[in-house]
């Protein structure tokens, strides 16, 4: 990272469908206190609504997926990002709580070498609860406490650029679910660290994941994927073990057990790209912060 003010640019991929609600969010990037955030919206298999002058946009011609229509945002910075130091990603139809948050990353990621991720907190902007699937750890009770964790949110957070250069973008294929998870685990393997900050606020509508047709199909798959890429061959079937149990655990209905077994065999019969599995002390260090990469 430069010795000057680390410049932050930011990734926000809309399928154009909520215009109202992006151009809220790019007014909240706007007002972002220090060096302007330069931003890049990526239409992911459809037009970019009309952005305020000065805001980049690229148009994919078809839909890549998050992971995928993230990584060309982190492109249109050049290879891996490096035009800029630091990188926000965040959901379009989100809205930064505060002016500062840009600032207050500035200050994580320069105080903190080893400092890779900041994970942020999302909140109801009616209510103001967090969920509890959004504190990314195990102990997720009090969402006001922030902490060093093991993975953290795709539509908000930010990464410092050189993650990207030393660990490698996100995993496209999985275009749904658990790509912030795979690079998580590869920038723990490389050495970085990852925080989460409750002063570091998404406002974001309360939503359940499982709304998108494909949830149920892509989560075991990619969970499979996950563990074939990213762990020591004797822990993948205890992973995999642990999480077919917790699945049954929560008595799916009919229709989602069945895509969930679909997705869990389409998961071994396909390819899931390079594996490069996590060192043992990565490993222990996995477990040390509370979360071992069994569950």
């Amino acid at each position: 990272m430069s010795q000057s003010a680390p410049t932050v640019g930011a990734v926000i991929i809309t399928m154009g469908n909520r215009p109202e609600e992006l151009r809220l969010l790019l007014d909240s990037v706007a007002k972002q206190e220090g060096e302007p955030v330069q931003v890049v919206v990526v239409g992911n298999g459809s037009p970019v609504p009309e952005v305020p002058e000065g805001v980049r946009t690229v148009e994919l011609p078809e839909n890549l997926g998050i992971p995928g229509g993230r990584n060309v945002g982190i492109e249109a910075f050049g290879p891996a990002g490096r035009d800029v130091d630091i990188l926000l990603f965040l959901d379009d139809d989100g809205l930064l709580e505060r002016t500062d948050t840009a600032e207050l990353c500035r200050e994580a990621f320069t105080r903190n070498e080893k400092l890779g991720i900041v994970s942020f907190r999302i909140a109801d902007p009616e209510t103001g609860v967090t969920q509890r699937r959004h504190v990314p750890r195990l102990r997720a009770s009090d969402p006001m406490r922030s902490s060093e964790v093991t993975t953290f949110l795709g539509g908000a957070n930010a990464v410092r650029t050189r993650v990207f250069a030393e660990a490698g973008l996100l995993p496209g294929d999985f275009f749904y679910a658990h790509e912030e998870t795979d690079l998580a685990w590869r920038a723990l393997d490389a050495g970085w660290s990852i925080d989460y900050r409750a002063d570091m606020v998404l406002l974001h509508p309360t939503t359940a994941p499982s709304r998108h047709a494909v949830y149920h199909r892509m989560v075991a798959r990619n969970r499979v994927w996950l563990a074939r890429r990213n762990l020591p061959l004797p822990l993948v079937p205890v992973y995999l073990g642990v999480w077919l149990l917790l699945t049954l655990a929560r008595r799916p209905n009919g229709a989602a057990l069945r895509a969930w077994f679909g997705g869990f065999r389409e998961g071994w019969s396909k390819g899931c790209g390079p594996r490069r599995p996590m060192r043992w002390r990565t490993v222990w260090r996995l477990t040390r912060l509370g979360r071992p990469p069994i569950i």
